[in-house]
């Protein structure tokens, strides 16, 4: 019998985890060690045999994916055209398939990768699956912060090895794209190099950092060098102690999809 609970898949060359929230509310969350020799495919049906999460009857299945993401305005989509034109800006793209999410508050389509060999896995499991990228409940979350006080911000998200750089003009992206990074060097060339183009003063305007990366405390330090208004966001205070925000291990963008929704 199939019930109305949602189960979400996050994933990334790296990681793997499912997630589903229970009658009562809480989160339930179980990462999945990917094993190296084998292909994501072969992890995640693996994964579907092996996890006990992955074996009730969802009325819903979701899929974060974390993948190039290229931002198209809603009024220039073209769905005959936008997978050549993901495939002439992220090569190669071998064994991708390119899909879109909808960004709707921000007027914007996002156009991401999905593995064809991981797709037809979770086809063959499901009828029904929905795909976006990781970033998606994020970039809605910000959006609506950025509201928040009379100064201009530009917010950095830290995830799966990269850094998100964003800034919104009323209902839409004015800056967004992202960079691999490995070194708070890196991440403070990026982000000033954002803010110089965007024209941000050093004095006035904000720069908010979040999400998991393992030199946040000196590129916070470094930063604070050429900004004045340097914030780190602690997700456990920004989202009053959410039960979701106390489980090890778990992405922000995760956190922010159960808390306030894609």
């Amino acid at each position: 019998m199939t019930d109305s609970r949602r189960l979400v898949i996050r994933v990334s060359p790296t990681t793997l985890s499912f997630s589903t929230k229970g009658e009562t509310g809480q989160v339930e969350y179980v990462p999945y060690d990917l094993n190296s020799g084998i292909s994501l495919a072969a992890n995640m049906r693996e994964a579907l045999q092996t996890q006990m999460i992955c074996q009730g009857q969802y009325g819903r299945v979701m899929v974060m994916v974390s993948s190039p993401v290229l931002m198209i305005p809603i009024d220039l989509f073209d769905a005959d055209t936008f997978a050549n034109l993901y495939r002439y800006t992220f090569t190669p793209q071998e064994g991708q398939v390119a899909m879109h999410s909808v960004v709707p508050d921000l007027n914007g389509v996002a156009v991401f990768s999905v593995n064809k060999d991981l797709r037809t896995v979770l086809s063959d499991r499901w009828q029904q699956v929905d795909y976006m990228p990781v970033a998606a409940p994020v970039w809605r979350h910000l959006h609506q912060r950025s509201f928040t006080g009379p100064r201009n911000k530009l917010y950095v998200y830290f995830h799966d090895g990269q850094m998100e750089v964003m800034n919104f003009t009323q209902n839409r992206f004015k800056f967004c794209n992202s960079f691999a990074v490995n070194h708070p060097n890196d991440a403070l060339y990026f982000m000033l190099n954002v803010w110089k183009q965007l024209n941000m003063q050093a004095e006035h305007d904000e720069l908010h950092m979040v999400g998991d990366t393992p030199f946040m405390k000196e590129l916070n330090e470094k930063a604070q060098e050429f900004v004045k208004r340097v914030f780190v966001i602690n997700p456990s205070g920004e989202f009053n102690r959410a039960p979701v925000t106390q489980l090890k291990g778990v992405a922000y963008d995760l956190m922010v999809l159960y808390i306030k929704g894609r």
